[in-house]
C-alpha cells in the first residue's frame, strides 16, 4: 500500500466503520481491525496513525478489549474516542471512574485550548458513554468540556495523544468530520491521495496478481456494485473475463432487458445469459426464513456459476445460441454472443469469479475479517457463500462504501443510468417477498415495486441529485380486509419504504408529500391484484435496517 494510511481499531463498536467513512472522505486511505489483530497485520499497512474506535465494555471490567502495546510503541500519532480515550487514559496512568451522571444524546461542547484538533468554538456533540476519565494521564492537558464531562476531549500536544469523548463519526456531532481530518492530514500528515483514480489503478494492479492468466467470471446483476466490479476486471484483463447474468426471476421490472443492454451494447462486454427462475423457485419452495432464503439463493447462484464455468471450459464446438425467456414479458429474447461463442467452449475453466461485494455487506455479515462485530444478516455474497466453493473470489470493492463505488464508476465511464440505478440486493425481491417466495406474489410485488420507483421519479424524489437515497416495495404475508366494487375483499399487504442515506451504514426515513404517497398506493391497490393495502415504513437505521430481511 503506497498510501499513508490510517489504522482503525474496532473495540466491538457496531459502527466503527462511520469512523473509516469519514476518513476516506478527507481522501485518506484507512483500514479498520479487530483490537486483537495480529501486530504484524496491523503494521502491514504502514500507518501514520491510529484510531482507538468506541466500543460497550468498561475498562475495569473483566475480559474488556485492551490496548495493543504496538500502538504504543510505535511512537505514531493516536486518536481514542469514547472507549478509545479511557483506554489511552488508564494505559497511560490517568483515571476512569463511572460517571454519577450518564450522557447519552447531544451535548454543547466548548473548547478550552487552542489545538489542531478541536475546533475553537462551541459545537453540538453526540455523546454515548456511561464511564468518563476523571483525571488526565501525565502529560495531558484538557481540550474540551462539556456540562458532565470536564475532559470532553484531552491530548498530549508533544506525543500527539489524544482522546474524545464524544462520536466525531456521527452526522450529529457538527463539525465531526472536520475533526477526523485535521487528526489525519494535520497530526498525522497523512497526504489526501485516496482518490476514485488511485483506486482504479490500486484495484487494475491487484485482479492482474490474483488472476494472472486465468480466465474469471463476473457475476453480474445489473446493480451498481457488480457492474463496477465486473467492469474493473475488464480494465484490468480485458478478454480474460466473461460476465454472466443469471436471470433468478427475482428481478426488477425491466431489469434483464436493461442489464443484456448495458453491458452489451455501452460495455462491450462479453455476457452469458443463463435463466435459472425456476431453479430459484424451486429451491426457495416452503421456505420463510430469511437466513435461509439467503443462503440457499447464495449457494444456488455458486454452483450456477461453477455449472457455467465447466461449460467455457469444454472442448470447442460448434457456434450456437441460447434463448432467453423474459419471465417478465413472456417472450423469447436472444442473446447471442459477440466477442467468443459462449457454447462453443475454450478447453480454460474459468478459476475465478467476480463478485461485487462492498463494505457494509462485510460489516452486516461479519465476514471473518469482521469477526469481532455481531452478525446482523447473511449477505448472499459473504454470509451465504458455500464452503466448498470451486472458484476464488475477486472482490475489488470489497473495502469500499456505496459512494466511493459509484465514484469509481464515473471515473471509469460507466453510463449514469447504471451507476446511479437504485440499490438491490444479491438475493434480489427473495427478501422483500416476506413468508414464502412463490412466482405469483413476486409478480405482485415487482409491479408495486415499478409502481412505487416510478411516481418517486416522476415527482423528481429518485436518481441523480433527488432526496431520497433509496425506495423500494415489500410485500408482507398478511391479509387484511378491505372493499373494492362494493364487494369484500381479503388481500395481502404492500409496505413500500424510502430512506435517506449518505453511506447506507445508517439512514432515516424519507419524509415523502403526502400526495405522492397517496397517488402511489392508489396506483397499487387498483393495478396489483392481490393487493388491497399500502402502508409506509417510517423506521430509521438503526434500529431497522434499511431491508426487512
Amino acid at each position: 500500500m503506497s498510501h499513508n494510511s490510517i489504522a482503525i481499531l474496532d473495540f466491538g463498536s457496531q459502527y466503527a466503520q462511520l469512523i473509516a467513512r469519514r476518513v476516506r472522505e478527507a481522501h485518506v486511505y484507512c483500514e479498520l481491525f479487530p483490537w486483537d489483530a495480529p501486530a504484524e497485520k496491523v503494521l502491514a499497512l504502514r500507518p501514520k496513525g491510529f484510531i482507538l474506535s468506541g466500543g460497550p465494555a468498561s475498562v475495569y471490567a473483566e475480559g474488556a478489549p485492551t490496548l495493543p502495546g504496538y500502538v504504543i510503541e510505535s511512537g505514531l500519532p493516536v486518536l481514542g474516542i469514547c472507549y478509545g480515550m479511557q483506554l489511552l487514559t488508564h494505559r497511560l496512568g490517568g483515571k476512569v471512574n463511572p460517571s454519577t451522571e450518564r450522557e447519552y444524546g447531544c451535548a454543547i461542547v466548548e473548547s478550552s485550548v487552542s489545538s489542531l484538533l478541536v475546533p475553537e468554538k462551541s459545537f453540538q456533540a453526540w455523546m454515548s458513554h456511561g464511564d468518563r476519565v476523571t483525571e488526565l494521564p501525565p502529560g495531558f492537558i484538557s481540550l474540551a468540556k462539556s456540562a458532565n464531562s470536564p475532559y470532553a476531549a484531552m491530548g498530549d500536544l508533544s506525543r500527539k495523544y489524544y482522546g474524545l469523548q464524544f462520536h466525531p463519526e456521527v452526522n450529529h456531532t457538527e463539525r465531526g468530520a472536520e475533526i477526523l481530518k485535521h487528526f489525519a492530514m494535520d497530526i498525522c500528515g497523512c497526504a489526501p491521495d485516496w482518490t476514485p483514480a488511485s483506486i482504479i489503478e490500486e484495484s487494475i494492479a491487484g485482479v492482474r496478481s490474483q488472476v494472472g492468466g486465468e480466465r474469471v467470471l463476473a457475476a453480474v446483476s445489473g446493480g451498481v456494485d457488480s457492474s463496477v466490479a465486473a467492469a474493473l476486471v475488464q480494465k484490468a484483463i480485458g478478454h480474460q473475463q466473461v460476465a454472466v447474468f443469471v436471470d433468478t426471476g427475482l428481478l426488477r421490472q425491466g431489469e434483464p432487458e436493461q442489464v443484456v443492454h448495458t453491458f452489451r451494447e455501452q460495455m462491450g462486454a462479453e455476457l452469458v445469459v443463463v435463466d435459472a427462475a425456476d431453479e430459484f423457485f424451486a429451491a426457495l419452495k416452503g421456505v420463510t426464513d430469511p437466513e435461509q432464503k439467503r443462503k440457499i439463493v447464495g449457494e444456488k447462484f455458486i454452483r450456477i456459476f461453477e455449472r457455467e464455468a465447466k461449460k467455457l471450459g469444454a472442448p470447442p464446438r460448434a457456434p450456437s445460441r441460447r434463448r432467453f425467456e423474459m419471465i417478465s414479458g413472456n417472450r423469447d429474447y436472444f442473446v447471442p454472443s459477440e466477442n467468443r461463442d459462449y457454447f462453443a467452449g475454450t478447453g480454460t475453466t474459468p478459476k475465478f469469479l467476480v463478485q461485487g461485494t462492498i463494505y457494509p455487506d462485510v460489516v452486516e455479515s461479519a465476514a471473518p475479517d469482521r469477526d469481532k462485530a455481531a452478525r446482523i444478516k447473511s449477505h448472499h455474497n459473504v454470509g451465504g457463500l458455500p464452503e466448498d466453493m470451486e472458484m476464488s473470489l475477486v472482490e475489488p470493492l470489497r473495502y469500499l462504501f456505496k459512494d466511493e463505488v459509484r465514484a469509481v464508476g464515473e471515473a471509469l465511464g460507466l453510463p449514469e443510468s447504471m451507476i446511479w440505478r437504485q440499490p438491490f440486493p444479491g438475493p434480489g425481491l427473495t427478501v422483500r417477498c416476506l413468508g414464502e417466495v412463490t412466482p405469483e406474489r413476486v409478480a405482485c410485488l415487482r409491479l408495486a415495486d415499478a409502481i412505487f420507483t416510478q411516481e418517486l421519479s416522476a415527482a423528481g424524489l429518485l436518481g441523480k441529485g433527488a432526496g431520497t437515497s433509496q425506495a423500494f416495495a415489500v410485500l408482507l404475508p398478511v391479509r387484511s380486509v378491505g372493499v373494492m366494487g362494493d364487494e369484500r375483499t381479503y388481500q395481502e399487504v404492500c409496505a413500500i419504504r424510502a430512506v435517506v442515506t449518505d453511506d447506507f451504514m445508517t439512514a432515516d426515513w424519507a419524509r415523502l408529500p403526502y400526495d405522492v404517497l397517496a397517488k402511489v398506493a392508489n396506483r397499487i391497490v387498483n393495478e396489483v391484484h392481490g393487493i388491497n393495502r399500502v402502508v409506509y415504513d417510517i423506521t430509521s437505521k438503526p434500529p431497522a435496517t434499511i431491508e426487512w430481511e
